[in-house]
């Protein structure tokens, strides 16, 4: 696999919350403004990057039998760093995200790319799959963020758009997450299918152009 597709991968193709749909727990409960959405995209990226990093580094060196809680002790570190940092610099934010920054110790998306990728390739890749995972996983959060603070207070950081009698309160709630979540998921489901006849008629072309082909060898002998 190409260095430019471990990056995008995450991006868009096996999104953590799109495709995999992993990670939700949090995502639908940050996601009442586009601040918290970034704030927690943005903190997990970060955990994911250096705990990648580290594993990648000591991969030949950790036994196999103790794996597991030497990943959770250094995803727990990273994680405690980013919630100290948040604590110092901007508690608003902190005060916002509240429990969900020690939870990403048990994100599945963390612990799924230490266990599937750095502890089995490079630096360098781990890297590229850090951030493209990061990456996917933050703009996500960024866009049902975007939706549900717009229309649930006619807000955008703060920064009032319309009026706040003529929002829709219904999307500050769990249920409005869930819908945009789910619109989403069925926008890039819808989209993923679109794309399937394309390649399957090219495949099909493809096909019988090399079969004309051997044929015309065939008569030829």
């Amino acid at each position: 696999m190409s260095a430019l597709k471990i990056f995008t991968n995450g991006i868009v193709k096996e999104n953590p919350l799109l495709v995999l749909s992993i990670g939700l727990c949090s995502s639908l409960a940050v996601t009442t403004s586009v601040f918290n959405g970034l704030g927690m995209g943005l903190s997990m990226t970060f955990v994911l990057l250096m705990s990648e990093i580290i594993i990648s580094l000591f991969r030949k060196l950790i036994p196999s039998a103790i794996r597991l809680p030497i990943f959770i002790i250094v995803i727990a570190a990273f994680t405690t760093i980013v919630q100290l940092l948040l604590q110092a610099y901007l508690p608003a934010l902190s005060d916002s995200l509240g429990v969900f920054i020690p939870l990403i110790v048990v994100n599945c998306i963390i612990m799924g790319r230490v266990e599937a990728f750095s502890s089995k390739n490079s630096v360098g890749l781990s890297i590229l799959d850090a951030l493209g995972m990061g990456l996917g996983y933050t703009w996500v959060l960024a866009a049902i963020s975007l939706v549900r603070e717009l229309l649930g207070s006619g807000k955008i950081f703060g920064h009032v758009v319309f009026a706040e009698e003529n929002a829709i309160g219904f999307f500050n709630g769990a249920p409005g997450g869930f819908f945009v979540f789910g619109i989403m998921i069925a926008v890039t489901l819808g989209l993923s299918e679109m794309k399937k006849p394309k390649k399957e008629g090219a495949d099909s072309k493809a096909q019988e152009k090399a079969e004309a082909a051997a044929d015309s060898t065939g008569a030829k002998e």
